[in-house]
């Protein structure tokens, strides 16, 4: 064997325990968000957790001595980002889960990638439409048929929380390719724009949850494990993971970072069914299945090697490192 061909072990060991890692945090999200709304509206959740990933970015910020932008123009933009890519997607996430499993929407996170291409083709230009991709979108778009299960009829509680679940992966199908053509080009850093990003959404909440369904409670008056879950949405889901993707993407490069699409619905059915007991329906996984290689096709990772980088989608939506946009979420 040839150096190109034999796998480097040793650099296979320095990103893949992070990358595991990424995915489990970013899995695991669904399930706090289900702990969460128990005592907090989806509103009240989404500040709450916003808000800590914001103060743990900030004092990352503070420690590495990096700097918030300056530019009018760039916090324009993180306002549309802010609240398209962290307040209305999360929030609609919180309303989903209190109709569907933590499970099933860790899954329709999966179809982020979907909505991203013709958003980036048709709207924003920052992308070509190829026989492949057109493929590739139209076996994720079926995969989403059958995790809907449209041949049961739509309708019902069910229905409409995976519904909500699927706007919240569009609004990152449109937040991602937006930051790409207008901010991803900036001088400023991955993390000063992520810190950025999560204040605009702080703002934003603050305003609108007050006003919508009242002052959230005092972290006092929480339970334990829901101000746990709170913590680790904020400071692991949003603030950690932020920093180990960062990592992956310098250790491992652009494109191998972004196949953590792939593990996290493995991660989110895993932990609802083993934390919640939650069960899926026998279309939902094989939908999730047909999505996922649909988005496989329109990366390239079937059918054609791939030559150029593609995003990454997780929870929660964080731009990543300067030309490559990362959406996480986590969720």
């Amino acid at each position: 064997m040839t150096a190109d061909i034999t796998p480097d072990r040793a650099a296979l060991r320095s990103w893949l325990p992070g990358f595991v890692a990424l995915a489990a945090i970013w899995g695991s999200s669904f399930l706090f968000i289900k702990v969460g709304i128990r005592e907090l509206h989806p509103l009240q959740l989404t500040l709450y957790r916003v808000a800590a990933g914001a103060v743990t970015l900030l004092v990352v910020l503070a420690v590495l001595r990096d700097r918030l932008p300056r530019e009018p123009r760039v916090w324009a933009h993180l306002f549309v980002i802010g609240a398209l890519g962290v307040a209305v997607p999360f929030t609609l996430f919180g309303y989903g889960e209190q109709r569907v499993e933590s499970m099933l929407a860790g899954i329709w996170n999966a179809t982020t990638p979907l909505i991203v291409l013709p958003m980036a083709v048709l709207v924003f230009r920052t992308e070509r439409l190829t026989v492949r991709r057109a493929v590739g979108l139209g076996l994720g778009f079926a995969g989403v048929l059958v995790v809907l299960g449209v041949w049961k009829g739509v309708g019902g509680a069910h229905f409409t929380g995976q519904l909500m679940c699927f706007g919240a992966a569009a609004c990152y199908g449109v937040s991602i390719p937006y930051q790409k053509k207008f901010v991803a080009g900036s001088s400023y850093s991955g993390l000063s724009l992520s810190a950025a990003q999560l204040l605009m959404a702080v703002a934003q909440l603050a305003v609108v949850t007050p006003l919508v369904v009242g002052a959230p409670p005092l972290p006092t008056a929480l339970s334990g494990e829901v101000l746990a879950s709170v913590l680790a949405l904020g400071a692991l889901g949003t603030g950690l993971a932020f920093v180990i993707n960062m990592r992956n993407i310098r250790v491992a490069g652009a494109s191998t970072a972004s196949t953590v699409t792939y593990l996290i619905p493995v991660f989110a059915v895993v932990i609802g069914a083993l934390a919640l007991n939650e069960r899926l329906t026998w279309h939902q996984p094989v939908g999730a299945l047909v999505v996922l290689l649909g988005v496989a096709v329109t990366q390239g990772l079937v059918g054609r090697r791939r030559t150029s980088p593609t995003v990454a989608v997780g929870t929660p939506a964080v731009p990543a490192a300067e030309p490559v946009v990362q959406g996480r979420a986590p969720y």
